[in-house]
C-alpha cells in the first residue's frame, strides 16, 4: 500500500528523490537523524529491528548499523541481518546531512558488489511541520535498478511511517 504522503521520482535516470511531509518541528525530525536513542528505534522497514547502531555524527564520522528482520511472518527474511555503513561528508544542523551509504559486514568492510549511494537529506521548515527531502544518488541507471528491484522504495516508505510514528510519540 503506497502511502500518499510520499511523492516520488527519478532524475537522470541515476537519482530517487524522496519527499514527505512530517508533521513536527525542523529540529526535532533532524534530531531523528541525529540521535542514536532515536534512530535506533525507527530505522528499517516494519518487523526489522536495530541491534547495533553506532554513530559518529559529524563530518568524516561513520555511521555503522546493523537491521535483523524479527518478523516471523516475513518467511525467509526472518532472522536475516542486514548491515549497513554511511559515511557522513556534510552536516548543516538543522537543514541538511549528505552522507555516503555502503552495504558492509559486521566488520564495516564495505561490500563492493552492490551500490553505494550519495545521499542527501534536507530538511525544510514548513513553520511547526518539516519537508523532508531525500536524493539519493547512484553512478548508474542500473546501480538505482538493482537496489529499486530490492524493494528500497517499500523499504523507505516503511520506514518513514516508523519515523512518523516515533515523532508523534515525543511530540
Amino acid at each position: 500500500m503506497s502511502n500518499p504522503a510520499m511523492v516520488s521520482r527519478v532524475e537522470q535516470d541515476q537519482v530517487l528523490v524522496l519527499e514527505r511531509v512530517f508533521d513536527a518541528p525542523r529540529e526535532l525530525v533532524f534530531k531523528m537523524f541525529k540521535e542514536l536513542e532515536h534512530l535506533s528505534r525507527w530505522w528499517g522497514p516494519r518487523g526489522w529491528d536495530v541491534p547495533v547502531c553506532n554513530i559518529d555524527f559529524r563530518p568524516g564520522g561513520v555511521w555503522h548499523y546493523c537491521m535483523k528482520c524479527v518478523d516471523e511472518s516475513q518467511g525467509d527474511f526472518y532472522g536475516m541481518e542486514s548491515w549497513g555503513k554511511g559515511v557522513y561528508a556534510e552536516i548543516v544542523e538543522p537543514e541538511k546531512i549528505v552522507y555516503t551509504d555502503y552495504f558492509s559486514d559486521a566488520e564495516g568492510n564495505v561490500d563492493e558488489t552492490l551500490p553505494a549511494t550519495l545521499a542527501t537529506m534536507e530538511f525544510i521548515d514548513l513553520g511547526g511541520k518539516t519537508k523532508l527531502v531525500s536524493r539519493s544518488e547512484y553512478a548508474t541507471a542500473e546501480a538505482l535498478k538493482t537496489v529499486m528491484d530490492m524493494g528500497m522504495l517499500q523499504g523507505i516508505t516503511e520506514t518513514w511511517d516508523r519515523l512518523e510514528e516515533r515523532l508523534n510519540e515525543l511530540k
